[in-house]
């Protein structure tokens, strides 16, 4: 049995039922939505956006890393030049009372903050009132430090 025949025998169409409109949906192969590819197409590098588009991320990634490794020199260059400035003056009496200085003041804040918090009493009044005196220390030792430094000039 045939194709046409088994149609033939069902039952018939109206007028309402046999149209026409859902043609319309079929692709027109020759609308500008259709691309072709050039030529040389398998040569090219790049083939579509996402890989321009990677290709480029990837780029500004390298010279991230680079500007990262140039920056990572310069800070070992500075801190060995500062670490060769700390080693010449390691024997400078005002080098050395300021390092002394500021450990202890250090330590001692440090024990008598935790006094004050393990008996509850570390609030942030207390904090911002050694935040102050640490700020007293720091001015007071500045222009000490800056008196000493012409009696002591520290070596380049």
């Amino acid at each position: 049995m045939s194709y046409a025949s088994v149609a033939a025998s069902g039952p018939e169409q109206s007028e309402e039922e046999h149209t026409d409109d859902e043609v319309h949906s079929l692709i027109d192969v020759d609308s500008p939505h259709i691309s072709s590819v050039p030529s040389d197409f398998e040569s090219q590098e790049i083939k579509t956006e996402t890989q321009q588009r990677e290709h480029e991320l990837e780029a500004e990634a390298r010279e991230q890393e680079e500007k990262l490794k140039q920056e990572a020199e310069r800070a070992k260059e500075q801190a060995k030049k500062l670490a060769a400035k700390a080693d010449k003056n390691k024997e400078n009496p005002v080098v050395l009372s300021n390092a002394i200085g500021i450990t202890v003041l250090g330590g001692l804040l440090g024990y008598g903050a935790y006094r004050k918090y393990s008996v509850g009493e570390l609030t942030w009044k207390v904090a911002g009132a050694w935040a102050g005196v640490v700020g007293l220390f720091a001015v007071a030792d500045f222009y000490t430090s800056q008196y000493f430094f012409k009696k002591y000039p520290t070596k380049k």
